[in-house]
């Protein structure tokens, strides 16, 4: 009796181990947004987004590279109360189905169209951070009818690289350099985005060391050098003067990715707002103090400031 009671605790035990450790996908491992999600079928693909507010003009909200629909949280809690706010979860990224496909920014503007139509969006503003800035850029120029105003959040896209230098990047960025990330290694990427680093940050850093247990990761690290790859491949900056629609581009003074210092060491990021305003006809360039790359998280009021005296503007 005894022999088969310990055989029985020892079952259980083993039981709740292998279920506390067994891999589950990435949507299931990533911390609770801090608004609910909902879902939409694109293409048979699902495709998870916030919405919140009544607003008549709908605030579209594309993420940057590695990020998710959450990390416009802070814009979106203040926005709500005068407009509607959708923000996506691009696929590949966050809790949207991860797929084999070529991740360019003229794909992400198509899903980011689709979820207009879908969801019957109206008075579009969208507004796009880092990738998100260049896919934004994208879907602006493919479908101008339905984006009332661009806000591009430290555009990825603006900023040019030879031949050689795109080559290079895509060469030595492969899938099994991003796996093989390191938790330190982790911490200084997310480090990098910010002037000073907030504190809900380690929350992000903390879902980005578990996502790799997940069963998916590997297509997740594939989506991403995609991604670059995608940008590198699909240049926006010789058709800027095609943009109509009224625009405002957003930049912290102290960002560390853009432009980049290694391939435009004599770049700064006021040279890179020039550009911006030397090819988009309609355009306001504003500059944030003391701020990284994310911007929008790490300087929401200013940038929610912004972001209201742009759309009041007619």
């Amino acid at each position: 009796m005894k022999k088969l009671s310990f055989l029985i605790t020892f079952i259980l035990l083993n039981t709740i181990t292998f279920s506390q450790n067994a891999k589950l996908p990435m949507k299931k491992i990533l911390s609770e947004y801090n608004f609910k999600i909902k879902c939409v079928t694109i293409d048979d693909l699902e495709i998870s987004f916030i919405k919140k507010g009544k607003g008549k003009t709908t605030l579209l909200f594309l993420h940057g590279l590695s990020s998710n629909a959450n990390a416009w949280s802070k814009n979106i809690k203040e926005l709500q109360n005068n407009y509607t706010c959708v923000a996506l979860d691009l696929p590949g990224f966050g809790k949207s189905t991860i797929v084999s496909t070529a991740y360019t920014p003229s794909y992400y503007a198509e899903i980011g169209h689709k979820i207009i139509k879908k969801l019957k969006l109206k008075n579009v503003v969208l507004i796009g951070h880092s990738m998100g800035g260049q896919a934004s850029i994208k879907l602006a120029l493919n479908y101008p009818k339905d984006i009332k105003k661009l806000i591009l959040v430290a555009p990825a896209g603006l900023e040019t690289f030879s031949t050689q230098q795109a080559t290079f990047m895509k060469t030595t960025y492969t899938s099994g350099f991003v796996q093989q990330t390191t938790n330190e290694q982790i911490k200084k990427n997310f480090e990098f985005n910010f002037f000073e680093l907030p504190s809900e940050v380690d929350q992000m850093i903390e879902d980005r060391i578990k996502i790799k247990e997940a069963t998916n990761f590997k297509e997740h690290c594939n989506a991403i050098v995609k991604s670059v790859a995608g940008m590198l491949n699909e240049p926006v900056n010789a058709n800027l003067k095609e943009i109509v629609q009224p625009t405002l581009v957003l930049f912290g003074l102290n960002d560390l990715l853009i432009p980049n210092k290694y391939f435009n060491p004599t770049l700064n990021i006021k040279n890179i707002g020039e550009i911006a305003e030397h090819n988009i006809k309609n355009v306001s360039v504003k500059y944030i103090e003391n701020c990284g790359h994310f911007a929008q998280f790490e300087k929401s009021k200013e940038i929610n400031n912004l972001i209201r005296n742009f759309l009041e503007e007619e």
